[in-house]
């Protein structure tokens, strides 16, 4: 039946009867009432002109209605909108972000390692080289979604390795931020549990077992850890710092050359991009990049010198009772380093095959610090060998000439101060090579802080010389963790110490004492100064890359130092050379070739024995080694340095002597 004779019908039927209903409003709404009476706010006009609308009583029922209808289309726009924003910044603002998300989902980047570059020491003789190693690994993204299968998974690894639940908790924790990249769990597995993990990880979702390589140090001397370093992991904070350019299965040197030449070593991966499934199985190759492998160094060390030094200072240790001492030993002419001993020292293969938390604690906690390199970074008084460089500075500065004399009776009283020789009775008549051959404390004590007419050099001056043969500052050697020493003044004392510089600070100055302090590299470069006659050499280890001249040291070549003084160097060479054939060094003077040196005994804290104190070069007329030896509370230097430099410099000149 159409809708015109349904309406038809209906006005028929309510012509012949109209009527009311009655529409009483009550708490619960609104409802029919059959009873006449007083009509209600509400009532509804059936008759044929208004049927199905309302009269001029309809007002509250109407304001209600169209209220919920617009609070309804209000809400009904509002989230049209929010959706609508929402997918604009998905599409639009963050489209790239979540496109890049997707594609990871799809494609992985496989890094392929590049063996690391070799180091050999300058015969050839391997120092570091590369060994195959096991390596279990974890991409987050690869583990299984359901969490009591992820459980199982995870439980079932830690069976089959040793490894706790919490370390790959934690592992998980620390690398959420790279999902995609492999993260080593484990390295160094033995061969069985990685045929195990060969066969069982096929199954363990998220887990594989690679085959990378990991450093092995051949080490016949110890003391060549601190030369060399070691390799790791990449921390935490390692990946921080490294711009994206590494990955947490790369490792990455920590000390040491593996440090300095890191870029050098290293060499540079190759990318494999490969499309995946679902569950992180490879479908296709898209793209390779092919890796280049890691360039090879050859240092200046000669590691049979390195270790004929090592194991004659171990002896040297047993016979004064010393545990600590460094050595240096390099050619003056040209700054490279041909030993650099540091004791005690470290095996640093503990390191790079993952070293035990008790096995690090026994290092850091012995009070012989042999993760330390004394000889870059230790910062020690020097005693005597500081001499040589006033003597210049005097002579240069006019305080005295070359055949000027001082009396030495036994040291000089300033008041009630009394700043002794070390020889009772002094030393008698002393000019400048002699006070240097027979390091004469009267003459320096003259020469630094003046004496009744005698004006003597200053704290100023004294420091200002002793910055031009390079101490108070790094000599620039390709070893990270160098200090710079430290040279006293008037202003630090007056502002640390909260006193006045006296006199008697400036006599302590000039003969290497006070709060002086110097390290035995910065020691040889200065003693390299007067070796050669007025170069300042900068050292270095790094002798070629590949087989090449490096780089690095082209520019570090010798430099002639800016108004040297040549007759004031040859006369304090020629000091030097009067310690060993009249002075305190004489039992070096019946070794093979002529030497020139410079001992020293400088006070420890409190009463604890003297530091000893060597440095010299030879051949005297032309040298091509400077030697810098210090043995930490090894007594007097003719006890200790001196017998430790008439081994050394035998060896050399039965080896490499020219």
């Amino acid at each position: 039946m159409s809708d015109s004779k349904n309406h038809t019908m209906l006005n028929k039927i309510f012509k012949k009867k109209r009527s009311k209903l009655f529409v009483i409003q009550s708490d619960r709404g609104f409802k029919k009432d059959s009873t006449v009476g007083n009509r209600t706010d509400l009532e509804l006009d059936v008759s044929d002109e208004s049927f199905g609308k309302y009269t001029k009583h309809d007002s509250i029922g109407s304001a209600i209605d169209r209220k919920k209808i617009g609070w309804f289309i209000v809400l009904i726009s509002t989230t049209l909108l929010i959706f609508s924003c929402k997918s604009a910044q998905l599409q639009i603002i963050q489209g790239d972000h979540y496109k890049k998300l997707a594609d990871r989902n799809r494609y992985r980047e496989e890094r392929v390692i590049p063996p690391r570059g070799m180091v050999f020491d300058n015969n050839g003789k391997i120092l570091a080289k590369n060994i195959p190693a096991f390596i279990l690994t974890m991409t987050i993204s690869d583990l299984p979604e359901d969490t009591k299968r992820r459980s199982n998974v995870i439980n079932r690894l830690t069976k089959l390795t040793g490894l706790q639940r919490a370390d790959i908790d934690l592992a998980i924790t620390d690398f959420i931020n790279n999902p995609n990249d492999p993260i080593p769990l484990k390295k160094h597995l033995s061969y069985e549990i990685a045929m195990k993990l060969a066969i069982e990880t096929s199954s363990l979702d998220g887990f594989d077992l690679e085959i990378g390589s990991q450093r092995k140090y051949p080490l016949n001397a110890q003391s060549l850890s601190h030369i060399l370093g070691y390799t790791g992991t990449m921390s935490l904070d390692d990946l921080k710092n490294s711009d994206g350019e590494y990955k947490p299965i790369d490792t990455i040197g920590k000390t040491g050359i593996e440090k300095i030449a890191e870029s050098i070593l290293r060499g540079i991966p190759g990318i494999v991009i490969t499309e995946v499934d679902a569950i992180g199985k490879n479908l296709s190759v898209i793209s390779k990049t092919k890796r280049t492998d890691g360039s090879s160094i050859t240092l200046s060390i000669n590691s049979n010198f390195q270790e004929y030094i090592e194991s004659r200072m171990l002896n040297l240790f047993t016979r004064v009772g010393a545990t600590r001492g460094s050595v240096i030993a390099l050619n003056p002419q040209t700054g490279s380093i041909k030993a650099l001993v540091s004791l005690p020292a470290y095996n640093n293969n503990d390191f790079t095959n993952g070293i035990k938390i008790d096995e690090y604690e026994k290092l850091l906690n012995n009070p012989d610090r042999p993760l330390f390199n004394r000889a870059i970074s230790g910062e020690f008084p020097s005693g005597s060998t500081f001499k040589p460089f006033i003597a210049y500075a005097a002579l240069t500065e006019g305080i005295i000439k070359e055949h000027s004399s001082f009396i030495s009776t036994g040291g000089i009283r300033i008041n009630e101060w009394f700043f002794p020789d070390w020889k009772t009775g002094g030393h008698g008549v002393t000019d400048v090579r002699k006070a240097i051959s027979e390091s004469v404390n009267t003459f320096f004590y003259i020469l630094g802080g003046g004496y009744d007419k005698v004006t003597g050099l200053g704290v100023k001056q004294i420091s200002e010389y002793a910055r031009m043969f390079g101490f108070g500052e790094q000599t620039g050697i390709n070893l990270p963790a160098e200090s710079d020493g430290f040279l006293p003044s008037k202003e630090w004392k007056r502002e640390v110490k909260k006193e006045r510089w006296y006199v008697g600070d400036t006599y302590h100055l000039a003969i290497g004492q006070g709060d002086f302090l110097t390290t035995p590299l910065q020691m040889a470069i200065a003693t390299s100064v007067i070796a050669n006659g007025g170069f300042k050499v900068v050292p270095y280890l790094i002798e070629a890359v590949d087989g090449s001249l490096s780089d690095i040291n082209l520019s570090h070549q010798p430099k002639v130092i800016e108004n040297i003084n040549s007759e004031s160097i040859e006369i304090v060479r020629q000091g030097m050379r009067q310690t060993v054939t009249q002075g305190s060094a004489r039992s070096l003077n019946t070794l093979s070739q002529s030497i020139a040196g410079k001992t020293g005994t400088a006070q420890a804290p409190g009463d604890k024995p003297y530091y000893s104190w060597f440095s010299g070069f030879a051949p005297y007329t032309d040298p091509d080694l400077t030697l810098i030896i210090l043995i930490e509370e090894g007594g007097s230097s003719n006890d200790a340095a001196v017998p430790l430099a008439k081994e050394i410099f035998q060896w050399w000149f039965e080896k490499n002597s020219k």
